[in-house]
């Protein structure tokens, strides 16, 4: 997929998107950046410098050992109560409530809490899909412990490796308030700025910019999203070429608006 390039007082040029495809089946304890490498190199492409690697969360958790047996959850008083008015599984609320800060907004069918990392997400963004099934069980995923941590691991290792300076994106889907549908975004960040802060900045007309940051993270995210799919698609890796990055080494952490500045809560 190729997409043109945003105008920031250079010429256009061609970012692309490819995916990463012939990755196995990830599993704890799996050297990820060697199976990555691996990936690339029969898929042909090789890392250059400027490439973003964009990866699906749930390959990173899967690899960290992020997976839970439903059977091995016993839920408290808090978790029985919440799950009788949400109505889902008491063993999942649970590990909802463990993995969250504080609730956001319930109701039945619906959990949204703020998450020990920062974010907003509908339940802690714990969830089973593409996560494999034993016999008798019921396995869930749940986040990296910190994916700003992941990501700088993973790049360190590939820089190592492959001796070519790469920045990491680990993606997430999220809904978003008043808007309907899941999107991609940035949930661990290392090698580019998370967030872009263009104040100061002339437009077209000489205009200098007052508010303008960008996600730059989440662009990215949402980008290679488009191309990882959310379904069968088994595409938990993208390789992102052609961006004109700005300096810098930011965090994920970055993006998330602290509790002080938000109108909306």
């Amino acid at each position: 997929m190729d997409m043109r390039e945003r105008g920031d007082g250079e010429p256009s040029g061609a970012i692309t998107l490819l995916p990463v495809t012939g990755l196995p089946e990830v599993r704890p304890g799996d050297d990820l950046a060697a199976l990555l490498l691996a990936a690339l190199d029969g898929a042909s492409l090789q890392l250059q410098p400027g490439d973003v690697l964009a990866l699906a969360q749930k390959i990173v958790s899967k690899a960290e050992g992020r997976m839970v047996n439903l059977a091995d959850v016993t839920p408290g008083a808090e978790a029985e109560r919440v799950a009788a008015e949400v109505n889902k599984d008491p063993r999942l609320v649970e590990l909802v409530l463990r993995e969250s800060e504080s609730i956001s907004r319930m109701r039945r069918g619906v959990l949204i809490v703020r998450h020990r990392l920062g974010f907003t997400s509908a339940n802690a963004g714990i969830d089973r899909s593409n996560v494999p099934q034993g016999a008798g069980e019921e396995v869930v995923l749940l986040l990296p412990e910190d994916p700003d941590r992941s990501a700088a691991a993973l790049r360190q290792a590939l820089v190592e490796r492959a001796g070519v300076d790469v920045a990491i994106v680990i993606t997430d889907s999220h809904g978003r308030p008043f808007r309907q549908g899941t999107v991609g975004v940035a949930i661990g960040v290392a090698g580019l700025p998370a967030l872009w802060d263009r104040r100061g900045e002339p437009d077209r007309q000489g205009y200098l910019l007052q508010h303008t940051e960008v996600g730059l993270a989440d662009e990215i995210a949402a980008a290679a999203s488009m191309v990882m799919g959310q379904a069968a698609e088994g595409v938990p890796a993208v390789l992102v070429r052609g961006l004109r990055l700005p300096p810098g080494d930011g965090r994920a952490r970055d993006l998330y608006r602290p509790p002080e500045l938000d109108l909306y809560r």
